[in-house]
């Protein structure tokens, strides 16, 4: 099997793809320089910064969590496909909003149990 743009999604059960290398061989070469993307010089590369430090936080940050089928199924469902990562963090937000007023709760009860 060739690979090209229809199938380039393989299945568990497809047999792997046949690599033409003579045209990879044939190809330009990636790190050569071309008009479009000419070479750095030194002080050009002595100025590159990496991203996270040019670009502003989003204030988030990517990991990677196991989660359930069936949570990930249900906020799935819940945002149509679309957003539910948004919907879990929000979910885990307002979790920590209900752990923090628990804890005045009892902080408030202890105090007035104390003082009776």
């Amino acid at each position: 099997m060739i690979v090209s743009k229809r199938n380039l999604k393989l299945k568990a059960s497809d047999p792997a793809p046949k690599i033409d290398w003579a045209a990879v061989d044939a190809a330009p070469l990636a790190g050569t320089p071309d008009e479009d993307s000419p070479e750095l010089t030194a002080a050009q590369f002595a100025e590159l910064r990496p991203l996270r430090e040019v670009l502003p936080s989003t204030g988030k940050t990517r990991i990677t969590i196991m989660l359930d089928d069936a949570v990930l199924q249900a906020y799935k469902a819940r945002a149509s496909g679309r957003g539910y990562q948004t919907l879990i963090n929000e979910a885990l937000r307002r979790a920590l909003v209900a752990d923090e007023l628990k804890e005045v709760l009892r902080e408030v009860i202890r105090e007035e149990l104390h003082a009776a």
